[in-house]
């Protein structure tokens, strides 16, 4: 086809070759081109969208279709791209790859074949040059400069590689190391391979393109014309394997790949990647003669484009296979290799049922069915048995949509790791494509909708796979970070204590007491800390002030210290001398500045100061205690009472010492003398207990609601005492003993008197418990006789007497008697008065 208007625009990558290609379509009234990925058909096809409109532009791959009726610009996959397409502009992008061993028969046959009635534009590298003058002699070659120049800068290591770098293997195992690589030691990677579905892919690419990582691993897909800021491009490896054998890229795959770097008139750099070794082999190095060749754009042309017979004859199946097996005629061009589709038309031919399949259309639609693409790559025996169940299912005309949908739907299913996933997108992928055929299936359009839809939802299961294990985002984050100044860092500190980077924790606030997060690997501790170190002093420091402006309604005493939210936020030091403590804060504070400090030391000794309050009786006895007047007796009286907390027993009290006349002053400030003990009744309440429990002081064990009766105990809470196998407050047995002695004082002037024990039952005491109390208290009981055998009548009462202990009367008696006067004694007396 002769035609003055085809145009070849060759050159290296970033010449802008492709947005060229879309400024002259959108000047025409219509278009095709066709694009070796549709990752690129569907980038190109969102591009005209915005141009001109979603009733104005389809989309055409194996695998989806968007057609709006009357669409006038078609974007598609070089497959899907009509031979003879009727339209007034057609684009042909990377036409290089005619010269590729699997896919090159078919874009050769667009160069060949596709033209526009106004103009054609052939698209591709500028090794394509001796070829487009042999095949299209009539076509009008331009070469357009690279915007940018490319570098290169030898090797890197992985921990030296410069930020915006795209590091490239041609594996998936040496992909996966890398990728794993850089999670831990730059905070993660995209991961971009051939085997990812578009979505994928583009959710990967979003990652690095939005720049929540720095780094995208990749195949040699990353070569095909994705637009990328990539300032780097580092190779793990310098061989791949074709599908024939492993050999070293040429110059010219390499200058593709390194291409990537640098967008527009941004320079880039390209080079190895130092130190990989293990599964990616030893460390890759170019040579002189390819550095040149890369950096000048400087390739051995292409002499050979593959070709393959687009229109064979359907008379048979022997006929079809001749047809493509038959050599060119031309001398540009070479056969095909044995692609998969003619591998498994062959190895289907060899079957039973290949002898029933007859005539040019039976012929045509088996030839279709052996294109379907091996989505799967198990290898053409896999792949061919696949073929022919479909065919079987085809023979019957179309596949019924319950099979169809009942196969999409074992593909539904997240779970699984990331080669799982994997395998279900291309499973899913292949029936994506058989449901986009238009004679195939029943109920196409429900089919392929659905199809679409599962593969969607794998695609996100499996991007959320590959971000959650090969990306750190906070590693990602933090390393970008850690270099700025500290106001500068976007840590924030959440209500709930868990500080955060751009929302990925670093750990939480303990108090004023900040701790790694615990998922955090021994690598990134270090770094976390360092992050946290340079915010805290603010954010800590804000809390502090809100804190101490606040009520204060989380704070407690609890274990000897004042403490927030269950942290310390000061110790209490007992002073001689006074109930109120000393505040000593604790070394989480340390990190505040000296006026946060100062300021919250000072509200929590003002919020000490009320809480004390249940405690004023203990501190008018420490007053008391310094006053002169009170005497040495009553005060050291008092200083007991103060180390006992509240209470001392009459024989620890020292009370024989105390004048009679020094009691009152003693009762002024809150002071009780029981029968047994000494004791302040203010200080037997619930709070005062818990209060002195809690400051540290008491350590004996608490009895929070200080109830009226309890079990008895080795060891008793403060403010009890014994009583059997029980034991009273020490303030209702006083009670009880005093009914005992009103009781003893209304009786006759015999010795003996009834005692009623309702009160202590009533309290809670067992009567035997009761009557072992009152002992304690000089208080014994006569049991009465029984009624004589035969006698009615109510039982005798039993009597009590009160004989107190010869030891308390024995110490009563000396302190009732006056020394004699210029004794010793007398001497000694009057110095204690002194005193």
């Amino acid at each position: 086809m002769k035609d003055a208007s085809i145009k070849a625009v060759l050159g290296p990558t970033n010449t802008g070759k492709t947005h060229l290609a879309i400024e002259r379509m959108c000047a025409h009234s219509s278009g095709v081109i066709g694009f070796p990925l549709r990752l690129l058909a569907r980038e190109v096809y969102d591009r005209l969208v915005a141009i001109k409109g979603e009733k104005a532009v389809a989309l055409i791959t194996g695998e989806q279709r968007i057609e709006p009726a009357g669409a006038r610009y078609l974007c598609c996959t070089v497959e899907a791209m009509p031979r003879s397409p009727d339209a007034a502009f057609v684009a042909l992008d990377e036409a290089q790859l005619s010269a590729d061993r699997e896919r090159g028969h078919v874009f050769t046959d667009r160069l060949l074949n596709a033209r526009g009635r106004e103009e054609t534009m052939l698209l591709g590298a500028a090794t394509l040059e001796p070829m487009v003058k042999a095949l299209v002699p009539d076509a009008e070659i331009s070469d357009r400069p690279r915007f940018s120049t490319l570098t290169h800068i030898g090797p890197r290591k992985l921990s030296r590689l410069p930020p915006r770098s795209a590091i490239v293997a041609f594996s998936s195992e040496a992909v996966y190391a890398v990728a794993e690589m850089l999670r831990r030691f730059r905070g993660g990677a995209a991961v971009v391979m051939g085997a990812l579905s578009p979505e994928t892919r583009n959710k990967q690419v979003e990652l690095f393109q939005n720049g929540e990582v720095d780094y995208i691993v990749a195949t040699d897909a990353i070569g095909m014309g994705l637009n990328l800021d990539v300032n780097h491009v580092a190779f793990a490896g310098l061989t791949k394997f074709d599908g024939v054998r492993m050999r070293r890229l040429h110059p010219a795959e390499m200058a593709q790949i390194a291409g990537r770097a640098g967008r527009h008139q941004r320079d880039g750099t390209f080079g190895t990647l130092a130190g990989a070794g293990g599964k990616m082999g030893p460390a890759p190095e170019f040579t002189e003669e390819e550095v040149y060749a890369i950096e000048e754009h400087r390739f051995a042309p292409i002499t050979k484009l593959f070709w393959r017979e687009a229109e064979p004859r359907f008379d048979n199946i022997a006929t079809l296979i001749g047809d493509l097996e038959t050599p060119p005629r031309h001398e540009a061009l070479r056969l095909a290799p044995e692609a998969i589709d003619l591998a498994t038309l062959k190895r289907l031919a060899e079957e039973p049922f290949a002898a029933t399949i007859r005539g040019h259309g039976q012929v045509r639609r088996f030839w279709e069915a052996c294109s379907l693409p091996d989505f799967r790559q198990r290898g053409p025996d896999v792949h061919a048995r696949f073929v022919a169940r479909l065919w079987q299912d085809l023979q019957q005309g179309y596949i019924g949509a319950d099979f169809v949908a009942a196969r999409i739907s074992e593909l539904d299913n997240t779970s699984g790791d990331i080669d799982t996933l994997q395998g279900r997108i291309a499973a899913i992928r292949s029936w994506a494509y058989i449901c986009q055929r238009p004679d195939w299936v029943l109920a196409r359009d429900e089919m392929a909708s659905r199809a679409r839809a599962v593969e969607a939802k794998l695609s996100d299961a499996l991007h959320a796979r590959l971000t959650e294990r090969f990306v750190n985002r906070r590693t990602a984050i933090l390393m970008k970070s850690l270099g700025q100044d500290a106001s500068m860092l976007p840590i924030t500190l959440t209500d709930d204590g868990i500080l955060k980077v751009e929302d990925e924790p670093l750990g939480h606030v303990e108090g004023f007491r900040f701790v790694v997060d615990a998922a955090a690997n021994h690598a990134d501790r270090k770094m976390l800390l360092a992050a946290a170190e340079k915010a805290l002093p603010r954010l800590l420091g804000e809390r502090a002030d809100a804190l101490a402006a606040s009520g204060m309604e989380e704070i407690e005493i609890g274990r000897g210290a004042i403490r927030w939210k269950g942290q310390m936020l000061a110790k209490l030091r007992t002073r001689d001398g006074q109930v109120k403590p000393e505040l000593e804060p604790a070394r989480e504070l340390a990190s505040l500045s000296d006026a946060s400090r100062a300021n919250l030391m000072a509200a929590l000794d003002a919020w000490l100061d009320k809480q004390l309050e249940p405690l004023e009786p203990l501190r008018k006895m420490h007053i008391a205690a310094t006053n002169p007047d009170a005497g040495s007796q009553a005060r050291a009286l008092l200083l007991n009472l103060i180390s006992g907390h509240g209470f001392v027993t009459r024989e620890k009290a020292g009370i024989e010492h105390l004048p009679k006349e020094m009691r009152p002053f003693l009762r002024k400030i809150g002071v009780t003398f029981g029968a047994l003990d000494i004791y302040s009744p203010m200080l037997l309440k619930p709070a005062p207990r818990q209060l002195l429990h809690a400051l540290g002081i008491d350590r004996r064990p608490l009895q929070e609601a200080m109830l009226p009766v309890i079990p008895d105990a080795k060891k008793l809470p403060s403010g009890y005492r014994h009583a059997g196998s029980q034991a009273i407050r020490l303030d209702l047995a006083e009670k009880i003993f005093r009914s005992a002695h009103e009781a003893r004082a209304k009786a006759d002037k015999s010795r003996k008197f009834r005692l009623d024990l309702a009160l202590p039952i009533s309290i809670g005491l067992e009567e035997k418990n009761a009557e072992r109390l009152l002992g304690q208290a000089g208080f014994r009981v006569q049991r009465a006789k029984p009624l004589a055998e035969g006698a009615f009548g109510p039982p005798r009462p039993d009597s009590w007497e009160w004989r107190p202990s010869r030891r308390k009367q024995q110490r009563s008696a000396p302190a009732a008697s006056k020394p004699r006067e210029g004794s010793a004694f007398a001497g000694l007396a009057d110095l204690m008065k002194q005193g």
